[in-house]
């Protein structure tokens, strides 16, 4: 099943993601698309808080998205001309005919993808439109234990203003499935606008991963050259790390 972004999730993401995100994977992801010299694939490109900067300096990159209404957003900041490069395609089964040197899956776009078959499928799909010495990059957040085991509740991430004069809180919830492997995360959207008070729910799993059971899902899809660190600047995985940065080479 696919869980796609409501339209007044996709509105807000910009204003919220900017403020959360920004600081903490974008250089990495954009130091990775502006040293790749041909085609690049950005999976799950949203709004395209990567992607357009990284057409400001002129990458041949393409993005996918499964969300209409997230793409609705982007097609408006991208010219015309530049529509091509947008697709509603899904990670599993998209397709294009030629390949790319490098393809990115950035925020977790790995975790959303529940069922083990679908995420062998995604990863041989990838493969099979990677290059020769293409690189993939995703990456999944550490398990928190306390969050396994207490799960959030109603915890307040976002509080601010979208627009002078007019608030926006984002509160979470998340119930853990241990044996399912799966948080069921709950997000609460509020707002003000000139009608006064709004409110917005969208309920989404993310099933998440321990590290030698991500070993084990590459090592059973086509590719066989990977990395793993432990955050955003090439750390090594220790018992602090927060991250699992993944990086696979097609031979």
């Amino acid at each position: 099943m696919e869980h796609k972004y409501p339209k007044n999730f996709a509105r807000f993401y910009d204003t919220i993601y900017h403020r959360m995100r920004d600081g903490v994977d974008s250089e990495f992801f954009q130091k990775l698309i502006k040293n790749t010299k041909g085609r690049v694939l950005e999976i799950g490109v949203g709004t395209g808080r990567l992607f357009m900067n990284a057409l400001e300096y002129k990458a041949d990159i393409y993005g996918i998205d499964i969300s209409p209404a997230m793409l609705d957003i982007l097609l408006k900041k991208l010219p015309a001309d530049q529509h091509y490069r947008i697709s509603e395609q899904s990670i599993t089964n998209f397709s294009f005919d030629f390949k790319f040197d490098l393809i990115v899956a950035p925020f977790r776009v790995i975790m959303h993808l529940i069922e083990k078959e679908d995420q062998v499928r995604a990863l041989n799909n990838v493969y099979k439109h990677l290059a020769s010495g293409g690189r993939f990059v995703f990456d999944a957040f550490v398990p928190d234990p306390g969050i396994l085991k207490y799960g959030i509740d109603k915890q307040t991430d976002f509080d601010d203003e979208y627009e002078p004069g007019k608030k926006l809180r984002r509160i979470v919830t998340s119930i853990p499935d241990l044996v399912n492997q799966v948080l069921n995360v709950l997000f609460r959207l509020e707002w003000d606008d000139d009608e006064g008070p709004h409110s917005e729910e969208w309920e989404t799993p993310l099933r998440f991963f321990f590290r030698y059971e991500l070993e084990y899902l590459i090592e059973r899809s086509d590719f066989h050259e990977y990395d793993i660190t432990g955050d955003y600047t090439g750390k090594l995985l220790d018992k602090d790390s927060k991250e699992f940065i993944v990086i696979c080479k097609k031979h």
